[in-house]
């Protein structure tokens, strides 16, 4: 089972701070799409975090293979207490975005064109041999902009220990965001509404309208075994000793 997370801040009219509303969408072993939890907090802080992923494990919720988040340092700090060992994959769209705001505007096209290269290569090979020639062609004018490529480069390559079929939806948050633009919608018009809880309350009112639209993950059924702990390499389940006899024979 994979999560995707992510916050929105909320501006509360008759309360003094600012709060984040943290939610998390999971996909279950057959596929399917569900949201786990709309919870608030200060901010996007690692306690904030920290007590939502708690909350989870207390309501049942096993632990889970893969989760995927743009680089809140928050989620990062509590997911790696409670689930050291879990992968973590970063949000690509958001980390080249951070990147190319960067770069000088005339060469944001073509730059664009190259990056998103790298995450469609079909190997973790490959994608590293399309990025060498992105960071000669363009450290030398925009070095910030070639370290915001290179920044958390381990985080952005994950999806390459998953099935090829299960890629796309891996490499971005857009899983999460996507029920979100309803919800921005909404909380832009308003500007501010009156309390948190009153914010909570309206997402928990639009995000499971959200989830009846939601695609289930090709390829149901290898998930049984990616949850079991089945590693692939490029995307590719590895032929065990005896299979590989087999094939040889």
């Amino acid at each position: 089972m994979d999560v995707w997370a992510d916050g929105l801040e909320v501006k509360a009219g008759l309360e003094a701070t600012q709060a984040a509303l943290l939610v998390v969408i999971g996909a279950l072993t057959t596929g399917q799409k569900v949201v786990l939890a709309v919870e608030s907090g200060p901010r996007e802080s690692q306690a904030s975090w920290g007590a939502v992923l708690r909350d989870l494990r207390a309501r049942g919720l096993k632990p889970w293979r893969c989760t995927l988040a743009d680089g809140h340092l928050g989620l990062g700090a509590a997911r790696a207490a409670q689930q050291p060992a879990a992968a973590a994959q970063r949000c690509g769209h958001h980390r080249m975005t951070h990147g190319l705001d960067a770069l000088p505007q005339t060469p944001q096209a073509e730059a664009r064109t190259r990056l998103w290269a790298m995450p469609e290569a079909e190997s973790q090979a490959l994608g590293e041999e399309r990025r060498m020639p992105c960071t000669k062609r363009y450290c030398p004018r925009a070095p910030k902009a070639v370290e915001r490529f290179a920044d958390d480069g381990a985080r952005l390559v994950t999806f390459y220990q998953f099935p090829r079929a299960h890629w796309r939806p891996l490499r971005t948050t857009h899983v999460v965001e996507s029920p979100w633009a309803p919800v921005r919608l909404r909380t832009t018009a308003a500007k501010r509404v009156k309390t948190v809880d009153f914010a909570t309350a309206r997402i928990w009112k639009l995000l499971p309208v959200a989830e009846g639209t939601f695609r289930r993950l090709k390829a149901p059924e290898l998930l049984p075994g990616v949850y079991g702990g089945v590693r692939y390499v490029d995307g590719v389940k590895p032929l065990s000793t005896a299979t590989a006899q087999e094939v040889a024979a």
